[in-house]
């Protein structure tokens, strides 16, 4: 057994994201979902609307009814890495939140439905998210939207509302349909957050520039930002005139910068700037830590 490769910095490090975001993700049901009776989507949100009409433990139910997804992961998302990573996510969040729930106050810290909304939201995004950075999943819907992330390239925000859907309409049955249009902003709020702690400061941006001055403006961009840039011949649909197109990727900060470079190169110049989801490679993330 490789004990050097088990207690490396990055498997700690991984770890380390998947216990706190499994406390956190306990901690927003525990506290803020479950008492206002917004449903949390997914696995966990379908045992709460269980939990709500016969007692049953949240935590334990959440664990039976992960049996299944879990099979999908292992199938899909990497399977011993992944199983080792998600089991043991999955099962301390089911521990936590029934364990929590005895010492927590059963009436939770606020009776404001969009304080409840809010943070709920955003503390169970932010525990979403280290979980993602940790490489693994808190099970449930989770496991479905990593797969759509991965395979569809879909956001984590859309994934969490396309998998969530159903749960929603069994909790407007359960809550009332106010409880639910509720507990559809704290989804909303919870995917992007969970978006932004895993993307974090890597969301990028890229830049089609049709230019009569490319290698001016080229150069420009090689010395002021130093980020690649590539020639693309092409030809105007409308005059038939030869046209060089740039594409560069840069960061959201660069933006401004790079609109200001093609200005002063070329006046003229048609732009046209994109969100990319991820860069890989020279000047971003590295494979190694793009890899889910």
């Amino acid at each position: 057994m490789n004990f050097k490769a088990i207690f490396s910095w990055q498997n700690v490090r991984d770890y380390a994201y998947l216990t706190t975001g499994a406390v956190l993700l306990a901690l927003s049901l525990d506290l803020f979902l479950v008492p206002a009776h917004l449903a949390g989507g997914g696995v966990s949100g379908l045992a709460q609307i269980i939990n709500y009409y016969t007692g049953w433990p949240i935590g334990v139910m959440t664990l039976i009814f992960n049996v299944p997804l879990f099979a999908l992961g292992w199938r899909f998302l990497g399977g011993a890495r992944f199983a080792a990573r998600t089991a043991f996510t999955t099962v301390m969040f089911s521990v936590l939140v029934d364990g929590l729930a005895r010492y927590l106050p059963a009436q939770g810290l606020t009776h404001d439905p969009m304080l409840n909304v809010l943070y709920g939201g955003v503390i169970g995004g932010v525990g979403a998210g280290l979980i993602y950075r940790g490489r693994g999943t808190s099970g449930g819907t989770d496991i479905l939207a990593r797969i759509l992330t991965r395979w569809r390239h879909i956001p984590v925000s859309q994934s969490y509302m396309f998998s969530d859907a159903a749960v929603m309409l069994l909790a407007g049955i359960a809550f009332g349909w106010d409880k639910a249009l509720y507990a559809i902003v704290t989804l909303y709020i919870t995917g992007v957050a969970a978006e932004m702690i895993t993307e974090g400061a890597n969301v990028v941006r890229t830049a089609l520039v049709v230019t009569e001055r490319p290698g001016e403006v080229a150069a420009s961009i090689l010395h002021h930002l130093n980020r690649g840039v590539t020639l693309v011949d092409a030809r105007g649909g409308y005059t038939g005139q030869p046209r060089t197109v740039l594409y560069c990727v840069v960061t959201r900060s660069e933006v401004g910068p790079l609109k200001t470079i093609v200005r002063e190169a070329d006046p003229k110049a048609f732009m046209v700037v994109g969100h990319a989801v991820e860069a890989l490679g020279e000047g971003f993330r590295s494979w190694h830590e793009g890899a889910l």
